[in-house]
């Protein structure tokens, strides 16, 4: 049996932890599923995933070969494309990831932009807060913010942006401006994805910066959630620049105490392309880099 068609259903299987699910998928009969994995199990002599009525989930060396079959499964794909013409229309799926209101403020826009242009292309978009394994979740782009851990994957930097403090004007009208971090200690604070009854903002980045522990008047569970607060009067919040560009123009926001700001954190894309690199990922990099570099907002 191919092997390149055993790594294509198992790693079906792997991923949807159901040999039915899998079978729908790929458009196969189940038996046809059940016995290209017990093939390859054969064949290899180990055990890769764990079977019961309930589940299936794959075993320590299972995931060791999902993760290798994942990287040659792609690279075959890329070979294809390669041989087909380094410049190929883009067509195919294309997975990408962004925090989350990064992604509906910036990504999604473009995206939609993206396949409008491209109409062969079809994407799934990840908008988490976390830092998604691209590997082991399959996703060919990312966009992440803040320094790059040391990786195989390529970059590109498209911009930077800021921790900032704001308020809407009414409240600080009312409640004044703070001029130094330890005055916001006198002041009605709000803090985002906080589980802890008492927040540490730092100031500065040199052996000079200074950090406060605060208690917020309200803490909530998401950034947009901050925003709505302030933008109501509610205190003062800590954000990123991006997520209050569009308030602070229309004058709904003011920031405070930019003179303690940190330093800028860069904005990357990320991608898994090899070297020539498959035409959907090339392209979707280079729009969305073009796109973010000329956003104002975030350079």
């Amino acid at each position: 049996m191919d092997r390149f068609h055993q790594m294509s259903v198992y790693v079906a299987v792997a991923e949807t932890e159901s040999f039915a699910a899998a079978a729908r998928k790929l458009a196969m009969s189940p038996p046809a599923v059940t016995r290209a994995v017990a093939a390859l199990e054969e064949d290899l002599g180990v055990k890769l995933l764990n079977r019961t009525t309930r589940y299936v989930r794959v075993t320590d060396a299972g995931q060791r070969y999902l993760d290798d079959a994942r990287r040659i499964l792609a690279e075959v794909q890329e070979a294809d494309e390669v041989a087909a013409g380094i410049n190929a229309e883009p067509r195919g799926h294309l997975t990408i990831t962004a925090p989350v209101l990064f992604g509906q403020l910036y990504v999604m826009p473009q995206v939609v932009k993206f396949l409008q242009r491209y109409p062969d292309v079809d994407v799934s978009a990840m908008f988490l807060d976390r830092v998604v394994n691209m590997l082991e979740e399959g996703v060919d782009v990312g966009i992440r913010i803040g320094a790059l851990p040391d990786s195989t994957m390529r970059a590109i930097r498209v911009g930077q942006v800021r921790r900032v403090l704001c308020a809407s004007p009414d409240y600080l009208a009312q409640y004044g401006i703070p001029q130094t971090p330890q005055d916001l200690l006198n002041h009605q604070i709000v803090a985002a994805s906080s589980i802890s009854p008492t927040v540490e903002w730092k100031f500065g980045d040199d052996e000079h910066s200074k950090v406060v522990r605060i208690k917020p008047r309200i803490t909530v569970t998401s950034n947009d959630g901050a925003i709505s607060a302030v933008r109501n009067g509610g205190g003062i919040t800590r954000l990123m620049s991006y997520q209050v560009a569009e308030h602070l123009q229309r004058g709904e926001l003011k920031t405070v105490l930019g003179e303690f700001e940190a330093k800028p954190l860069p904005i990357h894309i990320v991608h898994r392309e090899g070297r020539h690199g498959s035409a959907k990922i090339r392209a979707f990099v280079d729009f969305m880099a073009q796109a973010l570099k000329e956003n104002s907002a975030l350079n």
